[in-house]
């Protein structure tokens, strides 16, 4: 459903944004209750709703677009399928699945017209029996990698199973990683025309069953080997238009023949009808020098002399022996090899689910991008991105991609990436970090690239999988590592920027009682680093205005790692800044403050008022605290020691010694709890604090903050203070100092 990456006519390089009907289907995955209902008494599986019929191409494309939204394609959704007079599938394409045999069953009833399957590793060779009863209607068969339909489960088993293909209509076979046993015929597949192989293990199997193919214009033989011997059953397919011997690597003798000229040119002279032409990882394309009495010309590859005039449509030389991708006279319209960038995408595009091989490809273009010397960037997006799409269980595929991505995302083009790309490309990273979450150089890559985004505006829509992967990168990766670090770097950008909901899904994930266990750790090691001071400030960020994540706080010895990191790194001045900042969000909630009410943290509050650390910032959160403390009156003061009184007077001194034109480390989105101080006629101390804040964020920030004074009401509050008799003149001044400003500010 997803477009290809296009470089449209405006510079914008996008894909098509979703239709209405992308939309619908999406709708309906994350919504499956529209539809269908959970069966308690069958494992929750999913049936459909009593009335509803869905036609064949709803079906199909409902099954495509679950797994392309990236859930989980199960027997319990699949058992939506089993009523085959109100379903009905025809193409059924699984990738990156759990199914079971019982799930493919279900689907296999429905007699299809095409199965492919990819990564679904729980389906065995017990599902042999389903081709034999139901493939006779299949006119295109696709057993990809992790596919044990027809080979035993075991890895290390390379025994063949003994199966024959009970689907006469076949026009299309594709068997990646197959032992093939003595006795697999083909001869009854008279429709056949594209046969793919790749990685097949010959065995006793010999390629002559092929030569009963009559209508055969594709053979895939990628990683086959050794078919030296079967090379003259190939040339007896005159059909032949797309033939493909290549090897992914030349190591240990594979790809290297002995007469490597002759042999090419014999395939040349007895295929006629050939275009496409793969012979990547041999030496078919010879040494290149031309030997004495040779007679070929206008080539620099022997074997294609007779092609000079009527060159191929394609032919594939990456990693061939003497770099003949590098020759000059080559008779292909389109080459893939790794001269350079035109051949790089052009192998990127052709060996799209050839995993291994297109990790390297995938690396040649990963340093074509690090020197920046890759031009079709739309072209790289789209073949990196379907890359990572087609094989999320790669582990070496998705780090290498990620890599490149970061390469992408960085260069100067990232400013021209439309919202359907720059989403596309957040999610594919997701996806592969969601899979290889244990594996830190896939964390290290996704966490870089992502870094590139606009934090939040760019990942919101994937907001809450994206912080799982962030606190996994902090609580479970090397401690003092970079991953460590840079997951905790992008989860306090996140927590300084989003609303209150998400604040609160981040306290609901754990992130409080995370920042506290890697705070914890550090004090028990004796350890400060920027870990722990950004720990502190995540917490000061999602706690803001969210009264639930402060109690999580105190409930998580918040106090007590707040006394000792005091104690042990009192000359930090950021740690006591965060840490202090943390403190005042605790204090605005009026529920917790008696939990603040001891004599320990209250002298200690008080000591922080006469603090020069960072500033006045340390300073001016103290008195914030002890200002909100105070406001709910002598009564609630339930300490002897310090005196409220006592601590009121040290406040009001330590706001007369404040500049206030100071330039401030913080950050407000509301006024109401300092407002809600400048109504405190009981205690005009705490007064005092809430107007001087006023007054000094509105004289050195006045775009933002008196705009904020006029919108939540403060000029009529003021104007209410300066009539009141309870505030002492000082506290007047300051106000209309306040409202001056405010006033004077377009």
């Amino acid at each position: 459903m997803s477009g290809k990456v296009r470089l449209k006519p405006n510079g914008v390089l996008d894909e098509d944004p979703m239709t209405l009907q992308d939309i619908a289907y999406k709708y309906i995955c994350n919504n499956l209750d529209v539809i269908s209902y959970e069966d308690e008494s069958l494992d929750r599986s999913r049936i459909l709703r009593d009335g509803i019929v869905l036609p064949n191409d709803i079906c199909d494309r409902l099954l495509e677009a679950y797994q392309q939204f990236y859930r989980h394609l199960d027997d319990r959704f699949v058992t939506l399928f089993r009523d085959k007079h109100r379903t009905s599938l025809k193409v059924v394409h699984l990738r990156n699945s759990t199914l079971t045999n019982s799930g493919l069953a279900i689907l296999m009833r429905h007699e299809l017209y095409s199965l492919s399957i990819w990564y679904c590793d729980r389906i065995t060779e017990w599902s042999q029996e389903l081709l034999a009863h139901h493939g006779e209607s299949l006119r295109s068969l696709e057993l990809g990698i992790g596919s044990h339909m027809l080979q035993n489960r075991d890895p290390n088993d390379k025994e063949p199973v003994d199966f024959q293909l009970n689907c006469p209509n076949l026009r299309r076979l594709v068997l990646n990683g197959v032992p093939l046993h003595h006795k697999l015929q083909f001869a009854h597949l008279d429709d056949l025309i594209h046969l793919d192989l790749t990685s097949c293990v010959l065995g006793n199997f010999s390629l002559s069953a092929l030569t009963s193919l009559p209508k055969l214009h594709t053979l895939i033989l990628f990683n086959v080997w050794p078919i030296e011997n079967g090379l003259h059953a190939i040339c007896a397919l005159k059909q032949l238009r797309t033939l493909d011997i290549s090897i992914s690597s030349s190591g240990n003798g594979h790809g290297t023949y002995d007469f490597p000229d002759e042999t090419l040119e014999m395939l040349m002279d007895n295929l006629r009808e050939l275009t496409h032409l793969d012979i990547s990882g041999t030496n078919l394309a010879g040494n290149g020098v031309a030997t004495k009495g040779s007679c070929y010309k206008n080539t620099d590859i022997p074997g294609l002399v007779s092609r000079t005039q009527r060159p191929l449509q394609f032919l594939g030389l990456y990693h061939t022996a003497h770099w003949a991708c590098k020759r000059h006279d080559i008779p292909a319209i389109e080459i893939a090899g790794d001269a350079n960038e035109q051949q790089i995408l052009t192998a990127a595009r052709y060996y799209y689910d050839r995993p291994v091989l297109l990790t390297r490809v995938l690396n040649d273009l990963y340093h074509l991008f690090r020197f920046e010397n890759c031009k079709d960037i739309h072209t790289a997006l789209d073949v990196v991105l379907t890359a990572m799409d087609r094989h999320l269980k790669f582990k070496h595929m998705q780090i290498s991609g990620s890599a490149t991505l970061f390469y992408i995302v960085k260069g100067r083009d990232r400013a021209k990436f439309g919202t359907p790309l720059r989403n596309h490309i957040i999610r594919t990273l997701l996806n592969g970090m969601e899979v290889h979450i244990t594996d830190d150089t896939m964390l290290r890559n996704g966490y870089l690239t992502l870094t590139q985004f606009q934090m939040p505006t760019d990942v919101l829509f994937e907001y809450e999988r994206l912080i799982s992967v962030l606190l996994h990168g902090v609580s479970k990766t090397e401690q003092e590592g970079f991953v460590q670090r840079i997951a905790i770097y992008l989860l306090n950008t996140l927590a300084c920027q989003v609303d209150g909901k998400q604040k609160l899904f981040l306290g609901e994930l754990g992130v409080v009682s995370t920042m506290l266990s890697l705070i914890k750790d550090r004090l028990t090691r004796s350890v400060f680093d920027d870990v722990m001071e950004v720990a502190w400030s995540t917490m000061w960020n999602v706690t803001d205005e969210t009264a639930i994540n402060c109690k999580r706080f105190l409930d998580g010895r918040g106090m007590e790692y707040f006394l000792r990191c005091l104690n042990t790194f009192r000359e930090r001045d950021e740690l006591l800044r965060n840490m202090m900042g943390l403190l005042g969000n605790v204090a605005e909630v009026k529920w917790l403050r008696p939990k603040l009410m001891t004599q320990k943290f209250i002298e200690v509050f008080a000591e922080l008022l006469s603090s020069e650390s960072d500033g006045i910032e340390v300073s001016y959160n103290a008195a914030g605290v002890l200002a909100h403390i105070a406001s709910d009156g002598p009564v609630a003061w339930t300490i002897r020691e310090p005196s409220r009184e006592k601590v009121l007077t040290s406040m009001v001194e330590a706001i007369r010694r404040w500049d206030i034109k100071s330039e401030r480390n913080i950050n407000y989105r509301s006024f109401e709890p300092i407002l809600g101080l400048v109504r405190c006629y009981e205690t005009p101390q705490c007064q005092h604090w809430a107007v001087w804040a006023l007054a000094n964020l509105t004289q050195v920030y006045p775009d933002k903050y008196c705009l904020l004074v006029e919108q939540e009401n403060g000029i009529q509050i003021l104007k209410e203070l300066i009539t009141h008799p309870s505030p002492y003149e000082e506290i007047k001044e300051i106000a209309r100092m306040v409202i001056a400003r405010c006033s004077s500010w377009p």
